[in-house]
Formats: C-alpha cells, sequence, structure tokens
C-alpha cells in the first residue's frame, strides 16, 4: 500500500506540473506505453519529483544480473514475436501451392496481413493493460494464445481454420508478449538504454532469419503438421526463460483511459503528415517480403535457392535497423528517415521491377531488408520527437493504431494485383513503389514543415 500510494502521488504531481512547450523533450526508443512521467522531468533537465523516492530514472542501475536477465529475456520475446511475423512470405508461397492453392493470392494473403495486423493493432489496449497490471499476465497469456496459435494451425485444413489459428490468435499472443518486453525495459537502463535496445532488436532478425529456413526445411522433412508444433515448441521454450526473466521494476499503477488522448494529436499538422505518410509506406513495405519467394519462383528461381530470400532480408534488416538509427542521431531523424524511405521505394521502382534473374533478386532483397529495416526502427522516435515525453505512448499508439490498417489492407491488394495481370507481379511492383514513395513524400514534408527547406538543418 506505502509503495503504490508514493506511486500514485508521484504520477499525480508530473501530470500537474507545467509542460514547456517550446522545449523538444524526445525519447530514443520508444513504443506505446513505454513512457513515464518521471522521465519526462529528467529528459527536460528538472530534477524528478521528491515525493517518488527510488523511481528516477536515472539510478536505473544500467546493469546488473536482473537487468541483464531481463535483456535476455526481451531477446527472445522479440525472436518469438517479430522474428516469427518476419517469416509471413514463407507461408504466402506453401498455402498458395499447397493446402490453399485453390484460392488466389489476395484472399491466402488475409493470413499474413491479419498477423501484421494484430501485431501492431494491439498496442494502445496491451499498454493499458500493461500500465495497470505490469507484465506477467499480459506474458503468460500472450505465451498460451501464440503457441496455442500455432499448434490449432499445425492441424488446419480448412482457410478459415488457417485464418483465425494463425491470422489472429497467433498475433495476439506475439502483440501481447511483444509490448510488455519492451516497456520493461526502460524500467531498468537509462544511460545504456539504446545498448539495451539494440541487444534485443536482434532477436527480431535472427528469428526472422531462423524460422523461415527452418520451417521450409521441416516441412520437406516431416511435414507441415511437425514443422509448425516444432516452431511452437520452440516459442513456448524461449517464452518459458522470458517469463522467468522479464520483470519491471517499477510496480504497476492505475491510469484512467481517455479515448481522447489518441485523437487529439491528429490535429497537429507534423503529426497527421508522420502518421499519413507512414500510413502509405506500410501499404507496400510488406509486399516485397509477403511475394518475393513466389515472384522468384515464377522467373524461374529453383525452390531450393528461393527458400532462403526472406532469410537473407531479414539478415539485411538487422543491419537496417542498427546502422541508420546511429547515423540518425548524427544528421537527425527525419533526415535519415527521409533518406532510407527514398532509398527503399526507389529500389522497389528502379530495381524490383526489372530484376528477373537469380543475382539481381538476391541483391534486392538483401537491400530492401536494410531499408524496410531502417523504417521500422525510426518511425517512432519520428512521433517521439514532436511530442512531450509524458505522451509519447499515447501518441505512438495513435501512429501504431493507424498503419496497422494498412499493414491489414496492403497484401490482399497487391494480391489482387497479380490476379488482375494474370499472374505477373509488375502491377504489385508498381503499386509497392509507388505506395513508399508518395510515404516518402509525406515524410519530407513533415521534415519541411519542422525545419523549412534548408538540408543542412538537423531535425
Amino acid at each position: 500500500m506505502d509503495t503504490e500510494k508514493r506511486v500514485n502521488d508521484f504520477h499525480k504531481d508530473s501530470l500537474d506540473s507545467p509542460i514547456d512547450s517550446t522545449q523538444n523533450n524526445t525519447e530514443a526508443a520508444i513504443l506505446p506505453d513505454v513512457a513515464r512521467e518521471p522521465q519526462a522531468d529528467v529528459e527536460k533537465g528538472s530534477p524528478p519529483k521528491p515525493s517518488a523516492p527510488g523511481f528516477d530514472p536515472r539510478q536505473n542501475p544500467d546493469g546488473g544480473l536482473q537487468a541483464w536477465l531481463c535483456v535476455l529475456g526481451g531477446f527472445c520475446v522479440l525472436f518469438c514475436s517479430f522474428g516469427w511475423i518476419n517469416c509471413i512470405g514463407v507461408f504466402q508461397e506453401y498455402y498458395q501451392t499447397h493446402q490453399l492453392s485453390q484460392y488466389d493470392p489476395s484472399t491466402v494473403s488475409w493470413i499474413s496481413s491479419l498477423e501484421a495486423f494484430f501485431m501492431f493493432a494491439g498496442g494502445p489496449i496491451i499498454g493499458k493493460l500493461y500500465d495497470n497490471y505490469g507484465p506477467r499476465w499480459l506474458l503468460i497469456g500472450g505465451t498460451f494464445l501464440h503457441v496455442f496459435g500455432l499448434m490449432m494451425t499445425s492441424l488446419a485444413t480448412e482457410y478459415y481454420q488457417f485464418l483465425l489459428a494463425q491470422g489472429v490468435c497467433s498475433p495476439i499472443g506475439a502483440s501481447m508478449i511483444f509490448y510488455p518486453a519492451m516497456s520493461t525495459l526502460t524500467t531498468w537502463f537509462f544511460k545504456k538504454r539504446g545498448a539495451a535496445f539494440g541487444i534485443i532488436a536482434a532477436g527480431s532478425s535472427l528469428g526472422g532469419v531462423i524460422f523461415p529456413i527452418m520451417v521450409q526445411r521441416m516441412i520437406v522433412q516431416v511435414g507441415f503438421g511437425w514443422a509448425m508444433r516444432t516452431s511452437a515448441f520452440l516459442i513456448l521454450a524461449l517464452m518459458i526463460v522470458a517469463n522467468l526473466t522479464v520483470k519491471s521494476r517499477i510496480p504497476p499503477f492505475k491510469k484512467a483511459w481517455h479515448f481522447k488522448e489518441f485523437v487529439l494529436p491528429l490535429k497537429e499538422l507534423p503529426f497527421d503528415l508522420v502518421t499519413f505518410g507512414s500510413f502509405l509506406f506500410f501499404m507496400g513495405i510488406f509486399l516485397p517480403i509477403n511475394f518475393l519467394i513466389l515472384e522468384a519462383e515464377y522467373f524461374g528461381m529453383k525452390p531450393s535457392l528461393a527458400q532462403y530470400l526472406v532469410s537473407i532480408l531479414n539478415a539485411a534488416s538487422l543491419f537496417g535497423r542498427t546502422i541508420p538509427g546511429f547515423l540518425a542521431d548524427k544528421i537527425g531523424r527525419y533526415n535519415m528517415m527521409v533518406i532510407m524511405c527514398f532509398f527503399t521505394s526507389i529500389l522497389v521502382l528502379a530495381m524490383w521491377i526489372p530484376s528477373t534473374g537469380n543475382a539481381p533478386i538476391i541483391v534486392f532483397a538483401a537491400l530492401y531488408g536494410f531499408g524496410s529495416g531502417a523504417f521500422v526502427s525510426l518511425a517512432p522516435s519520428l512521433i517521439a520527437q514532436i511530442s512531450d515525453v509524458r505522451q509519447i505512448g499515447v501518441r505512438t499508439g495513435t501512429l501504431f493504431a493507424i498503419i496497422s490498417v494498412a499493414a491489414l489492407i496492403g497484401n490482399p491488394i497487391g494480391g489482387a494485383l497479380i490476379t488482375r495481370w494474370k499472374g505477373e507481379y509488375t502491377g504489385l511492383q508498381v503499386y509497392c513503389g509507388v505506395m513508399t514513395f508518395v510515404g516518402s513524400i509525406f515524410l519530407s514534408l513533415a521534415r519541411v514543415r519542422l525545419a523549412g527547406w534548408k538540408l543542412s538543418v538537423k531535425v
């Protein structure tokens, strides 16, 4: 009771304190509801409220056994959540040529689209549950749903069964484990937070490399059912480690839900430009991940080689998540985001469309993984840069909720274009390139709105 009273008093004092709108309050690594009011005061340069002894983020241990165990658990979580979502292209190819061969590409792609949608859309709700109850029950419930969904997928034979098991149940569980793991890390690290987030982010890329190879090899050797069950058992083993190691240093606190908090940011032009640009970019970002294997096989690449394309893409994304983030601190986050987004969109239009041989397709996979990885890692930091840190959780939740719709509809539109073009991929490629290019333009306008047309300005 004593601890809870101190936490509640502290948050009341923090919220009552005035916010200096002229300050550029930013957070290095943000995801829904990881921002905390005490951190707001520290990063603005003012000392934390004295009514909450022990909750000054500058006093985060930045190391120690429990802190690094939390990093280990976070690595396992990202391996199992985003690492699994990153291998959606494997299933698009397999389902179209096996269990769901009677369905067109657009219909089959709803499975992968729902995976991406629930992964992002759950952020605001899960963040609220995390604030109220902490990470424990979310991790346990998410582990069960993720594993249960994949187990049921191994038994599925009908389209609706794949849709419910792999497209709904599993990604809801993945979302429930992902956000708490990211949130708890901020309670253990302050000065070394960037390094800690970099380590756990490597888990998603490693999972995106291992899962595609593992699934496709096991399908050949033991069949689809046991390939899915083995993946589920691997996820269960890693999530046991995560459940034992992912803990928050700060006890949960009750926080009222105000829906208008998620709508108010839309009244700000820079936020609107970033959100709309991200929405358009997300309309195309998953298309190469989802359809690259099929497109490569269409042009004659052997399946034994094509199965490695998603792994190559995800391996390159590891560098795309880290190197541009480091450079963004030097030249500005918006500048880096604009550069990488135009790089990615031009890559699609100038390289993917004319690529028909094995070598250019493989090179495209690697370069695209690098470019798209930069977008995923930099997008939340753009919102953080134009937000007071006390509102970053809510505002980033708004961004994720909106772009989740783009993740939902992007792949089915791409599949419909394949049907429209009678099995050719040119229409899908043009659509992907145009969406990412126009999205890049709106992100550039956000940069101009903040800093004008001078290219030398760091923003």
